[in-house]
């Protein structure tokens, strides 16, 4: 009977701690796969990536690698980040890829170091720099096409007027460079050295002349993709292109861009490979006719590409009354620079120095198209002078919002001072930073110069006048009041440039 009981407690303990054991295996579950988790079913996933065309691979390991990882919608069930929009989805950091910065004496296995000097040593590098550039433009611009305008088109995300408007004659340009690379490798010898490559460049730099309308393009294209990103669905293909290897963390503006990028570095490689060219070589005249060359053409396209800019802007401003209108706008072919700035009471305006007159408007939205609405008469550059105002100086608004203000609300202020009626006025501007605010004063600096030249008549105005009048603090000099304006005053557009100013060059 003793043994019968105990084995019967022996079984009850060893049942106990079963259940002791399936508890903790049970917990531990719970830690690891919480009940919460869902688990999204296969035919769900939808993948991108086979939606995009593929890219070529490229000898060397480069961007235009085929697109391995997929582009696809992530877990729902993790908490999201907070995105820009709230359409947005939050996606998965990935793998970057990055070009390999390679040299010329690294590329090739040649036992020349020993019979070369170190300047043409330095001259095959400058020379393999130039042709390893072209080689990287083309495939950025092939990978601009087929990784986002083709599959952009594809998905009905935008249309083809659209998409023609924001990439331009980009398509026209890749041959173009794909000519320049075959001449430079038919140009080098056996042993990766190469003696003669500026006739190549004096009969192929006149091509670069079609560079005029792609880069005259770019402020709409600039523009038009702004606005396409208030799209969700154009926000959510740029962002998940973005986040994916093959962008290297560059936007599609940035591919959009490296075509002018390209263009302006050329005088430099020029310049570097002339550099190391001996005077006796035969190929230093040619290298001077091509320098000559491709300043010219840069100097050209930056003209045409800055009066582009200036047509753009000048169509896009708003006169709310027949008076605000201005010859000396309509005349401008130059804008100096321009960008948003605030003024002494916070307001946020966008100024415009056009070579004879400085114009201040407020950014504002009329038929989904970002404009620039006057908020006061245009001043003409002849009369303007300029003061650089102290940190800490300028006075905001009146005495009790001056007493409580910091620091830093009352830094990067500058002043304008110009007549109107017969009396004197001013303007106070507060920019961003030191930089832009310095940028800005630069600016109406030469603009002045090259209106009143050194030996020119005195204006009336003074700078002198201007520090007279710093006890009294700056106006907002505004000569309508924009409450009945047509256009909506309530929508914030963003400025359509990265920067804070935008000089016009290439």
């Amino acid at each position: 009977m003793m043994g019968c009981c105990l084995f019967i407690h022996q079984k009850k303990k060893r049942k106990q701690r079963t259940r002791d054991v399936d508890s903790l295996s049970l917990c531990s579950l719970d830690i690891n796969e919480p009940s919460s988790k869902r688990v999204k079913p296969l035919s769900r996933v939808t993948s991108l990536a086979s939606l995009l065309p593929p890219v070529k691979a490229a000898p060397l390991k480069r961007i235009g690698q085929t697109l391995q990882r997929s582009i696809s919608f992530r877990n729902d069930c993790r908490p999201e980040i907070i995105a820009p929009r709230p359409w947005s989805r939050q996606i998965a950091p990935a793998i970057t890829k990055r070009r390999d910065s390679k040299l010329w004496s690294e590329t090739f296995d040649v036992g020349l170091g020993h019979m070369l000097s170190s300047k043409e040593i330095k001259r095959q590098e400058a020379i393999f720099e130039l042709s390893q550039g072209e080689q990287d433009l083309i495939e950025d611009l092939k990978l601009a096409k087929k990784a986002y305008r083709e599959p952009m088109l594809k998905l009905s995300i935008m249309s083809e007027h659209e998409l023609n408007q924001i990439f331009g004659t980009l398509d026209s340009l890749i041959p173009l460079h794909e000519d320049l690379l075959s001449r430079l490798r038919e140009a080098r010898k056996p042993d990766g050295s190469t003696d003669h490559m500026g006739h190549i460049l004096v009969d192929w730099l006149p091509c670069l002349e079609t560079y005029a309308t792609y880069c005259s393009n770019q402020v709409a294209a600039k523009a038009l993709l702004d606005h396409k990103k208030q799209d969700h669905r154009v926000h959510d293909f740029l962002q998940r292109c973005l986040e994916s290897p093959f962008s290297r963390k560059l936007d599609l503006w940035s591919f959009l861009d490296i075509p002018r990028s390209r263009l302006v570095k050329y005088p430099l490689l020029l310049r570097e490979i002339l550099k190391h060219t001996a005077s006796e070589h035969p190929d230093r005249q040619h290298l001077h006719h091509a320098m000559s060359m491709i300043q010219s053409i840069v100097a050209h396209i930056n003209t045409q590409t800055g009066e582009s800019e200036c047509r753009y802007y000048k169509e896009r401003l708003l006169y709310l009354e027949s008076g605000q209108r201005d010859l000396l706008i309509d005349s401008s072919r130059i804008l100096s620079c321009h960008g948003p700035l605030k003024n002494n009471r916070g307001l946020k305006l966008h100024v415009f120095l056009f070579q004879d007159v400085l114009v201040v408007t407020r950014a504002v939205s009329q038929n989904e198209q970002l404009c620039y609405q006057l908020h006061q008469q245009p001043i003409p550059v002849r009369d303007l002078e300029w003061d650089d105002l102290q940190d800490g100086e300028m006075r905001l608004g009146g005495s009790i919002r001056g007493a409580f203000s910091n620091s830093e609300r009352t830094k990067n202020f500058f002043r304008v001072v110009f007549g109107s009626g017969g009396q004197l006025q001013t303007l106070c501007f507060q920019a961003s930073d030191a930089f832009s605010k310095q940028q800005w004063l630069n600016c109406i600096r030469q603009a002045k110069e090259a209106v009143c030249p050194a030996g020119s008549e005195p204006q009336l105005l003074s700078v002198q006048t201007a520090r007279q009048d710093r006890a009294r603090p700056c106006s907002d000099y505004s000569m309508m009041d924009t409450s009945d304006a047509c256009v909506d005053l309530s929508i914030e557009c963003p400025p359509v440039h990265l920067t804070d100013v935008t000089a016009v060059k290439v």
